[in-house]
Formats: C-alpha cells, sequence, structure tokens
C-alpha cells in the first residue's frame, strides 16, 4: 500500500481499541463516540481486507491478524511521536539565522543582538548579508531584515524609526551631497557616490559631504557624536521590516527575537 494511502485515523483507532479490548474505552481517549470507533474500525477491515476484532461472551478479542500487525503499528507510532519531538526541538533551539542588509548588520544589528546575548548566554546567531531577494527555503533562514514598502509576501513587523535623516561630521563643511543606491537625489547629481547607505553614512563621518539616510542606521552614530543631524527628520514610505513564512513567524524564538529587536 502506498504511503498516501494509508489509513492513518483508522489505525491510530485500533491501536487504542487494541489497547483497551474496548470500543468505549477507546473513544474515551479519543474524544470521540462509541460508534465512531465502530465505524473508523469497520472502514479499516474493508481497506485492509481482513476482521480485526471478534465480540466473545468474555467481551472483545483481536484476531490473529490484527496480533500480527500490532507491534509494528506500535513501533510505527513511536517513531511518529519521535520525528515530532525531533521537528519541534527546532522552536527551542538557541540558534538562530538571519538575514540582513550588510550596512544595518554591522551599524544597527549586532550591537543589539549582544544586549539580547548579554540576557541569554546561550543564544547562537548566524548573520547572512543580503541586500536583495532573500530565499527562506535555500538559505535555511529564521528571519529576514529588510528595506521596503511592507513585508511582501511573508509576515512581517516594521522597525520604528524616525524615516530619513540627513547627516556630516560635526563641524565640517557639508556642501557636497554623498549618493548611494536608492537614495533620494536632493538637488541633482551626487558628487560623492557609495555602494549602500552604511558607507554613506562613514563618508559623511570622514567629512565628505553630507548623506540622506534612514535614521535607524545612522542612530548609533549620532549618539555617538560621530556625525550631526541637519535639519529635521522626513517621513519616508521605506522602512526595515522584520520578515519571515508564516512557519518561522510562528516560531517561540523567532517570537521572542522579533519582541526583542522591536525593543532595542
Amino acid at each position: 500500500m502506498k504511503r498516501t494511502h494509508l489509513p492513518l485515523n483508522g489505525l491510530r483507532v485500533l491501536d487504542a481499541a487494541a489497547r483497551h479490548l474496548s470500543f468505549t474505552r477507546a473513544a474515551d481517549e479519543l474524544a470521540v463516540t462509541p460508534a465512531a470507533v465502530g465505524q473508523q474500525i469497520r472502514a479499516l477491515e474493508d481497506t485492509l481486507g481482513v476482521v480485526l476484532f471478534r465480540r466473545t461472551t468474555r467481551g472483545l478479542e483481536l484476531t490473529p491478524e490484527a496480533e500480527a500487525g500490532l507491534a509494528a503499528l506500535r513501533a510505527g507510532f513511536l517513531q511518529f511521536e519521535e520525528s515530532v519531538r525531533a521537528m519541534q526541538a527546532g522552536q527551542s533551539s538557541k540558534s538562530l539565522t538571519i538575514a540582513a542588509p550588510r550596512d544595518l548588520t554591522e551599524k544597527w544589528l549586532m550591537p543589539r543582538l549582544a544586549e539580547i546575548a548579554r540576557e541569554d548566554p546561550e543564544l547562537r546567531f548566524v548573520l547572512i548579508a543580503a541586500d536583495e531577494a532573500i530565499d527562506f527555503t535555500e538559505a535555511n533562514l529564521d528571519l529576514a531584515i529588510r528595506w521596503g514598502e511592507g513585508p511582501g509576501e511573508h509576515e512581517g513587523e516594521a522597525l520604528e524609526s524616525d524615516g530619513m535623516v540627513t547627516v556630516a561630521k560635526p563641524g565640517a563643511r557639508a556642501d557636497t551631497p554623498i549618493g548611494w543606491p536608492g537614495c533620494v537625489q536632493e538637488d541633482g547629481v551626487a558628487l560623492v557616490r557609495v555602494g549602500d547607505a552604511g558607507l554613506a553614512l562613514d563618508a559623511a563621518a570622514e567629512g565628505l559631504g553630507r548623506a540622506t539616510i534612514p535614521e535607524l542606521l545612522a542612530r548609533g552614530d549620532i549618539e555617538a557624536g560621530r556625525v550631526a543631524v541637519i535639519g529635521e527628520p522626513t517621513t519616508s514610505r521605506l522602512g526595515y521590516w522584520m520578515v519571515a513564512p508564516l512557519p518561522q513567524w510562528r516560531q517561540k524564538k523567532v517570537k521572542a527575537l522579533v519582541e526583542a529587536l522591536g525593543e532595542a
């Protein structure tokens, strides 16, 4: 019989009825009616083409055919239980694989993960640089952080920020705009161009000009006095989103990480 045709519900009922030698007690265990147990057993007998139980003056008895299969059946259910435990063990794992843009990882994520790890020294993180499309299947990811308008096809939660800020080295001239892929060009062509917002921030901190970048990315450097904010923050339709497919999003360890990063 093909695996796709295995009568698993009927076999589960058979196991319970065989242990109790009573449809009534089996029904109590399975939270169904005795009539439902009887129907499942009859359907299983029809599927297998054998008689599984006989009623005698002493009560319900197993047939030799049923006896012949019980040991393997119960061993199989034990294997199922082991499989379920193995799959659930990942939810209690202390290892988390996270994908995020390189600049966000360096400027914001790693310091936050260090704070979180101080609260739980058993945590282990695997960090993957991901600036483009993220494939959760290939990378075996638990969580990703990406820049965009929303979570896209996944579950997600936005990281709170003040939008975009323009920053420059304190006391330095900031006449030169610094451009990066995806930035808003303020007045034509940027005189300095770099590969991402993190490099734009570093260029501004070195006095090469002013950079308009996500506030979340610049927060640590602003607090440290490495750069100063010019003007007021501006809102943006784009932002950083923590995302994952629904199965990963539901995991306890991912929920805890999302909550911790959201509070950081």
